[in-house]
C-alpha cells in the first residue's frame, strides 16, 4: 500500500519545482528587460552628469567673481 502522505509531497513537490521555473523564467526576462532600458538611458544619464558638472563649475565661478569683486 502507497503512503497518500508520500504521494501528496510528490504531487506539491513537483508543483513547488514548476512554479520556482516559471519564476526563474520570469526573472531572466526582467533581467534582460532591465538592462535594455538601462542601456537605452545611458545617453541620459551622460547628458545629466554633464549638466550637473557644468552648473557646478558656474556656481563656482560666480562665487569666485563674487569674491574678487570684494
Amino acid at each position: 500500500m502507497e503512503n497518500p502522505h508520500a504521494q501528496r509531497q510528490a504531487v506539491l513537490l513537483e508543483r513547488i519545482l514548476k512554479n520556482a521555473s516559471t519564476c526563474t523564467e520570469v526573472i531572466i526576462e526582467l533581467n534582460h528587460c532591465v538592462e535594455e532600458i538601462l542601456w537605452a538611458n545611458a545617453p541620459v544619464k551622460i547628458a545629466a552628469d554633464l549638466a550637473t558638472k557644468y552648473r557646478k563649475n558656474v556656481q563656482y565661478n560666480l562665487e569666485a567673481t563674487k569674491q574678487e569683486m570684494s
